[in-house]
């Protein structure tokens, strides 16, 4: 009977110890929740940004959204902060700051990365149906998201993207078309790039631009 007892204690402790920990979260969910809306609205990720000493640009809060699974940009809900906040296992600013470093490594993991990436972009479609975002967005996206891997061709893509004039919008395969660009293409010299190979055509125009502008 002891032994029983003694087992039902030890599973009870556990419980109780998770239960306090979503306590936790969720207080410092309702620290910076809008009290009207039960989210966390943009004024109240720009006082948690602060908190965390980071800007509200800063790539590590995309990164916290995409930990979240959150749905809307600038919103987080309550079950979406205690996905995240139970996965990193951060109950308090303090704890959620030392998970950076960790988050980081973690979307940078190339499985991950796939994941991350297309989420970016469905993150920044501010509007329902929406299934493009403006050159301006995109350039700061892949600044954001893409320049930490491959900055030399991150940059000219920008500078292409803002002197051309053909595209005033950035869809979703022309989006993972960049991604797989900088993964496949051999940089600067761009010598195994097959304009054959179903790229998106706004990739061929690059190409065309940057070999241009090389002569």
């Amino acid at each position: 009977v002891s032994t029983n007892l003694t087992s039902r204690k030890a599973q009870r402790v556990p419980t109780k110890a998770v239960s306090k920990e979503i306590e936790r979260i969720d207080q410092l969910f309702y620290t910076y929740a809008d009290g009207s809306s039960s989210m966390i609205d943009p004024e109240g990720i720009e006082t948690l940004c602060s908190h965390l000493e980071v800007p509200h640009t800063d790539v590590r809060i995309l990164m916290l959204a995409w930990k979240m699974g959150c749905e809307k940009q600038g919103y987080f809900t309550l079950d979406e902060w205690r996905t995240g906040m139970k996965a990193l296992r951060a109950d308090s600013i303090s704890k959620l700051k030392k998970a950076f470093p960790e988050l980081v490594q973690e979307v940078t993991r190339s499985s991950n990365f796939q994941d991350f990436y297309p989420y970016a972009f469905r993150y920044c479609l501010t509007e329902d149906k929406k299934k493009c975002i403006e050159i301006p967005v995109a350039c700061e996206l892949l600044n954001l998201v893409l320049s930490l891997q491959f900055r030399p061709q991150v940059e000219k893509l920008i500078n292409y993207l803002k002197h051309q004039n053909e595209y005033k919008v950035i869809n979703m395969d022309q989006w993972m078309g960049f991604l797989r660009f900088c993964n496949e293409i051999n940089f600067p010299s761009l010598d195994n790039y097959d304009a054959d190979q179903a790229w998106p055509l706004i990739l061929d125009n690059f190409v065309e631009w940057l070999r241009a502008s090389e002569n």
